[in-house]
């Protein structure tokens, strides 16, 4: 290489020492009589830097989205009758778990459905068939479904079982000290879970109400009774406070009377106080625990009041009307606070009908209506805020279920 650049570097000075001597040797020429002509050289030009074309400008297109406040149906199923569950798992998708067939008989099927494929798929079945059971997600992952009975009204279940998501199958756990229908399930902030009241039999439509809470422990996979409620009551709403005490509300006494009193269950000692009372007597009424820690509690057959219960002070306030009676509806809390409630049953029939309550205004206001009337049905706030509705579609008679997305 050096020698490359060495020989380069002589063959320039030698062009340049030629160039110099040119004078001289066009004077001697012409003294010969000869003419040289010496071309003069072209201006040597840097040639310009080519400019490079334009960058294109793309613009997004924006990924389609449901508009805010609509309703849109995305599935219609064989029909799973009254009493069956839908449990949002860890993972997003949907645990829907028994229910009735056609001859009011339990079912012991389930399935998951899935919103980011939008797709129903059967999983195991459980080991009995089951309706108006409790279904609580646990720490770990899997749901405990618990009581309910084998047909409506009767073969009241004190049995209990685990689905794990992983394997997509049932198996048994411990079991309640007494059978329940129609119970509440909430899982504790310690990961345990409290059931408490339901039914243990009906005659003639009076039932024989369970006043025992149990507590289930899902490391021992057992239950234990741990003492009871201040009112023996059935059909009443059960909300986890913020403090870990679960507020009970409404429902119906041994009587078949309708509840005005509620009263707090401490899952720490077992006793249960009665607080309030509500404004109105209530059921099948909903309670929804606010962003700020009190508890919406709204509605019920031919009801269109709602009221705010602060554990604060335990005194419930009256707050904005609904716009229509709702009983046996759904409430869910949206991320921004507000909540949404759908359908509900009239005096004329279900309707469709939904409304928002904001509690920055304390007022309801009307939203979209769901695609079908429903009451009875399920609401499940799914992780990307949607809500997944799901129930029995009185529009085919009875004969199917439908689902659809509610889009804040």
């Amino acid at each position: 290489m050096e020698e490359q650049v060495i020989r380069n570097r002589g063959t320039a000075l030698s062009a340049i020492r030629a160039l110099a001597a040119a004078p001289t040797l066009a004077l001697v020429l012409a003294g010969c009589g000869w003419s040289l002509v010496i071309p003069t050289p072209s201006p040597f030009v840097i040639p310009a830097t080519p400019t490079p074309p334009p960058t294109p400008v793309v613009t997004p297109v924006p990924t389609p989205t449901m508009p805010t406040g609509t309703f849109t149906r995305i599935a219609t199923l064989p029909s799973r009758g009254i009493g069956y569950s839908a449990t949002l798992l860890k993972d997003g998708r949907v645990l829907i778990a028994g229910g009735t067939s056609g001859d009011h008989q339990a079912l012991d099927t389930a399935e998951i459905y899935d919103p980011a494929k939008n797709s129903f798929t059967p999983t195991g079945s459980m080991a009995t068939g089951r309706t108006d059971h409790s279904a609580t997600l646990l720490a770990d992952g899997r749901v405990l479904i618990a009581g309910g009975a084998t047909a409506e009204n009767s073969g009241f279940l004190a049995s209990a079982e685990l689905f794990d998501p992983k394997t997509g199958k049932f198996g048994p756990t411990g079991w309640l000290a007494w059978p329940r229908e129609s119970q509440s399930a909430i899982a504790l902030p310690d990961g345990r879970v409290v059931v408490i009241g339901g039914d243990k039999g009906c005659t003639n439509g009076v039932c024989k109400i369970v006043p025992s809470a149990e507590i289930y422990d899902p490391q021992a996979g057992a239950f234990g009774l741990h003492g009871g409620l201040w009112q023996a009551r059935s059909g009443n709403t059960a909300t986890l406070l913020t403090d870990g005490r679960v507020f009970l509300a409404g429902g119906k006494d041994a009587g078949g009377r309708i509840l005005q009193s509620p009263e707090i269950y401490d899952p720490k000692t077992g006793v249960s106080t009665p607080t309030g009372p509500l404004n109105k007597y209530r059921y099948g009424s909903t309670a929804t625990l606010l962003l700020n820690g009190r508890v919406l509690i709204a509605g019920g057959f031919t009801e269109t009041t709602a009221e705010i219960y602060d554990p604060a002070t335990t005194k419930s306030v009256l707050t904005g009307s609904m716009t229509t009676p709702r009983g046996f509806d759904t409430a869910s809390l949206l991320p921004d606070g507000r909540v949404l409630m759908t359908g509900g049953v009239l005096s004329t029939g279900d309707q469709a009908s939904c409304e928002l309550y904001d509690p920055a205004t304390g007022k309801f206001t009307l939203t979209g209506s769901m695609t079908t009337a429903r009451s009875d049905h399920l609401a499940v706030t799914l992780l990307d805020g949607r809500i997944f509705i799901i129930g029995r579609d009185y529009a085919s008679g009875g004969t199917s279920d439908s689902a659809e997305f509610y889009q804040p």
